[in-house]
């Protein structure tokens, strides 16, 4: 499809709400939307990756690139930092290539602000905080006083939903990932990111200039 620009798919959601497995089925139906990969100053957990989950780069590091502008976003979280590198982001959209973004509220803010036109913003919401507790419990990936500061910040990340332009309830795996994936087929249809193959049609109708 003609494209004049790509679109920046910002997804959010408190820990245990179920983004990940929602991101992650939407890149395998589209291999396309490339997931951007964040720069942190946490250690890497078991099974990941430098270079494909995230870049891990010390605290001195992280700094250094705050004070140079290279972030689009950046924010703490759970005591450790994470980041956006502004130059990819800005080419990728320039050449009509979707990037999908796994970020907080305070990344999704400044994502807009920094490409206002190009984002979509949209929240996965638990079906009840019983059941994000259930499931932040039962992964058994974090300690339990991780878990609690997780619980603790689930309450003032859900406020945050007012200002996010969709919102997937994710009760159902199967119907909040149709859901998700609407709401991209539909954000890919925008007028902005069709209008160059629109004016073509336009101007293959246009009659020739007499003279």
């Amino acid at each position: 499809m003609t494209t004049d620009r790509g679109l920046l798919l910002v997804v959010s959601s408190p820990s245990g709400a179920g983004k990940t497995t929602l991101c992650r089925r939407l890149q395998r139906e589209f291999p396309a939307l490339a997931f951007s990969v964040s720069y942190t100053t946490r250690p890497p957990r078991t099974g990941e990756r430098a270079g494909h989950d995230y870049h891990f780069v010390s605290p001195e590091k992280f700094s250094a690139m705050v004070s140079a502008g290279r972030f689009a976003e950046w924010a703490e979280v759970h005591g450790e930092r994470y980041g956006t590198d502004r130059e990819p982001l800005g080419l990728a959209v320039a050449g009509g290539r979707d990037v999908l973004f796994d970020v907080d509220w305070q990344g999704a803010r400044a994502l807009r602000a920094a490409f206002p036109i190009d984002t979509v913003l949209v929240f996965v919401l638990p079906p009840s905080l019983g059941e994000l507790e259930g499931r932040l419990r039962g992964r058994g990936t974090d300690p339990p006083e991780i878990v609690a500061r997780r619980l603790a910040r689930a309450g003032s990340e859900l406020s945050c939903f007012t200002s996010y332009d969709f919102l997937v309830i994710n009760d159902e795996v199967e119907r909040a990932y149709q859901e998700l994936r609407a709401i991209y087929v539909a954000a890919r249809c925008a007028q902005l990111r069709r209008a160059p193959f629109a004016r073509v049609l336009a101007a293959q109708l246009e009659p020739p200039s007499a003279g």
